[in-house]
């Protein structure tokens, strides 16, 4: 679309439904804070400036919604006087002439760009106003979007509304574009003459047409519109943005057996004919190749998996991780920041934290990287075709050669060369006949702990 944009982001709310130490607006939908979901959509839409208009939080908020796609410019609303007087906030940003204002919120994370793109296909048709609605069959509480002969006649809040008007299922969704070229016009036109004294937004519609300008308006899914006031709204968010999610990664070519049960990130990056079993939950930053598995009740984060490589069940992948071809993580281990090799397999119960494991190399069962010592963390090299036996502690750092063999159970301090055989255990003594003396010891002590009771 040939004409500029500033979007109007409105954030300043005080979030007391929330019942929370921090800005509705941070709270996060699939690991990003709702902030963050609308200035994705703002950016994918093409738009270029966003003023954000902040009240609590407000260094945290700007932060949370930095992006270096969109310039952006932070005002402050100092009282809250209603969505008109929060939109002349950012009167500055608004001056500047843009062809298009378009007005949303920071707590609406599923709103999409085809949305903002519909509405300002309307302003380059002549429209000033143009209200981005929603079709419910539960309109009860919310504005109706008055239409006649195509256009918007009025936004009739309910309390206000006729019997009549209360049937309308056509509802708004608070989200605005306006004729850029009018807009400080028609919002200096807003007054507070009504029963809470604020500036309301909604007003435009009829300011406009009194003006013998034109508003209309334009239909989006109800679910994109979603926005949010306490936990339990929160948690409607979240199962939304997990379904659309879910239905995108599975129509690309990833088959998941029981997808409400897995949980993805904003950023989850998945390839085709990758299986995804039941119960997982990936974090940020993940990227799943192309016929990898992930078995179910894995837990993924800034982690990598590459092609046909296989993950869990039960397998935790923490950041660093990173899969090559054909590689496996099997139950029960926990693997981070490190490199497992293609064709490695890391077993059953094991921890690799700071290694770097070669190709085709074996990681016995309840084989751990001692990686930590209290205060600094050290590298655990282990080369190609190494086999690490079971219950093996790897004290790093420490380096193991290509080929070598670590006997199982054994405690590595030292380097092994490459094709050496490292046998780190004490010599197994046999003492015939000990066992029963040692129990009935034990049994003794029982016995008169429990006639002293």
């Amino acid at each position: 679309m040939n004409r500029t944009c500033l979007a109007v982001i409105l954030a300043a709310g005080d979030s007391t439904r929330m019942k929370s130490s921090m800005s509705k607006v941070l709270h996060p939908v699939a690991g990003l804070p709702m902030i963050g979901h609308v200035m994705k959509a703002v950016a994918s839409a093409g738009i270029s400036d966003v003023a954000l208009v902040l009240g609590r939080d407000a260094e945290t908020v700007a932060k949370a919604a930095h992006t270096d796609e969109v310039n952006v410019r932070s005002f402050i609303q100092t009282q809250r006087l209603g969505t008109g007087h929060a939109v002349l906030s950012a009167r500055d940003a608004i001056a500047a002439g843009f062809d298009d204002i378009l007005v949303t919120y920071g707590d609406a994370p599923l709103v999409t760009a085809a949305s903002f793109a519909a509405a300002r296909a309307e302003l380059a048709k002549g429209a000033d106003v143009v209200v981005i609605g929603f079709h419910t069959g539960t309109p009860t509480g919310y504005g109706r979007l008055l239409v006649e002969n195509g256009e918007l006649i009025a936004i009739r809040e309910e309390k206000d509304a006729t019997d009549e008007e209360r049937k309308v299922t056509w509802c708004n969704s608070g989200i605005m574009a306006i004729n850029g070229r009018k807009a400080l016009e028609i919002l200096d036109k807003i007054d507070n003459k009504n029963v809470k004294g604020e500036y309301y937004l909604t007003d435009l519609v009829e300011i406009v047409r009194r003006d013998g300008g034109r508003a209309v308006a334009v239909d989006a899914p109800e679910a994109e519109l979603a926005g949010c006031n306490n936990r339990a709204e929160l948690a409607v968010l979240e199962r939304l943005w997990q379904e659309r999610r879910r239905h995108e990664i599975m129509l690309s070519g990833v088959s998941m057996i029981a997808p409400e049960t897995v949980f993805l990130a904003y950023d989850t990056q998945i390839g085709q004919d990758a299986l995804i079993e039941p119960n997982v939950v990936f974090g940020p930053g993940v990227t799943v190749e192309g016929g990898a598995v992930i078995h179910a009740f894995s837990h993924l984060e800034g982690a990598h998996v590459s092609a046909g490589a296989t993950v869990g069940p039960f397998a935790r992948l923490r950041p660093g991780a990173n899969l090559a071809v054909g590689s496996k993580v099997g139950n029960f281990c926990e693997v981070k920041k490190a490199e497992i090799g293609e064709g490695a397999k890391v077993n059953h119960l094991t921890y690799i934290g700071d290694a770097i494991v070669g190709a085709h190399s074996n990681i016995g069962a309840g084989t751990i990287t001692c990686n930590y010592d209290g205060i600094n963390k050290h590298v655990t090299q282990i080369g190609a075709n190494a086999f690490i036996g079971s219950n093996s502690s790897l004290v790093a750092p420490v380096s193991i050669g290509d080929g070598a063999y670590v006997a199982s159970g054994s405690v590595v301090t030292q380097d092994v060369p490459a094709d050496a055989l490292a046998l780190g255990r004490a010599r197994q003594e046999t003492k015939p006949g000990r066992a029963t003396i040692i129990r009935d010891r034990a049994l003794a002590l029982k016995a008169a702990k429990k006639a002293k009771d």
